[in-house]
């Protein structure tokens, strides 16, 4: 246990003084009787209250030091511990885009890429992990964390029609969000940082190239994971999407020769997911790359510790009050 305001023990001083009073001085400021013959009291024996009457002096000086104990404020104690895990520093940089909304995944494919990105974080919880979301533009969702919790909550809370009801610029950036991606892990010290890009198009908007984003990475020794989200030939998209009566059938245009291309160059892996099944296989895969040695030192939270010196303080001043009004009475 530890103790926030510990200059408060020497309130503890006052103590000395008044116990010197009580046992020089105060048998002089009592009520005295007198009589011309003490002889036949001398070895009278002294009844139990008087027996037990420094017991409220005891009870005193008990509230007086809780009360004391509380000013200072207990807390405990606040361990830190320095251990070595095994983790890496990744950003899931996910696209999206309108198409995202095609139901050749179930429900859809940005539903179906979330639920397999969270099982994902909940298997790695060493790592920083962060979240990169880019359309037409791209802009960090999450930057990296180890807080988890918190990382769920903001996967959950990307809204699968977010550019459809134009809270972002929609089309598909490649390079952009890539770029924003790489930028979270510029200044990382991790011996591994990986980026895992989940799309479903071709690049169309930014302005930063899908290359020149890979090279950027490249330069900064960061691997590139792209995962190209789709069947072949169409795939329904709804109404929802569309703002048509009816389902239309998008084609399935991944550009797979430039996310080869960026895998290549950062020396990562292309992977293709058709279904829900393949895209769970794809992150269990990735998630088979090196860990990196991470030093995190953990810590328990301080907490106020007063409540039961406070408490012993209340009740050794209720029963010296209870003591002193009727067991220790005195009259006058």
């Amino acid at each position: 246990m530890e103790f926030a305001n510990k200059e408060y023990f020497l309130l503890l001083l006052l103590a000395i003084p008044y116990i010197l009073w009580y046992v020089m001085y105060r048998k002089k400021s009592e009520p005295t009787l007198r009589m011309a013959d003490t002889y036949a009291l001398r070895f009278a024996p002294r009844s139990w209250r008087v027996v037990l009457m420094p017991v409220q002096l005891l009870l005193r000086l008990l509230a007086f030091t809780m009360l004391v104990v509380v000013l200072a404020r207990p807390q405990t104690h606040n361990s830190w511990k320095n251990e070595t895990v095994e983790g890496i520093d990744i950003m899931l940089a996910m696209d999206v885009s309108t198409s995202m909304l095609a139901e050749d995944l179930k429900p859809n494919r940005m539903e179906a890429a979330k639920n397999v990105a969270a099982e994902f974080i909940g298997g790695r919880p060493n790592d920083n992990i962060g979240l990169t979301i880019f359309a037409g533009e791209a802009f960090t969702q999450c930057p990296m964390t180890t807080d988890h919790s918190s990382l769920f909550s903001l996967l959950q809370n990307v809204r699968t029609d977010i550019a459809a009801h134009g809270l972002i610029e929609d089309g598909t950036a490649i390079g952009m969000g890539l770029a924003n991606a790489v930028s979270r892990l510029k200044d990382s010290k991790a011996k591994s940082r990986v980026v895992i890009l989940l799309t479903d198009g071709a690049n169309n908007r930014g302005d930063i190239s899908p290359m020149t984003a890979a090279e950027i990475a490249k330069s900064m020794g960061i691997r590139v994971y792209t995962i190209g989200v789709g069947t072949t030939g169409n795939a329904p998209l709804p109404p929802a999407a569309t703002g048509l009566p009816q389902y239309v059938n998008l084609p399935v245009e991944i550009d797979e020769k430039t996310l080869k291309g960026i895998a290549a160059a950062t020396d990562g892996d292309y992977y293709r997911a058709k279904n829900n099944r393949e895209l769970g296989q794809i992150y269990k895969e990735i998630d088979k790359l090196e860990k990196s040695k991470l030093n995190v030192r953990q810590y328990s939270r301080r907490y106020e510790a007063y409540q039961p010196f406070a408490l012993a303080a209340v009740i050794a001043l209720l029963l010296e009050i209870l003591f002193r009004i009727t067991i220790f009475r005195r009259i006058p």
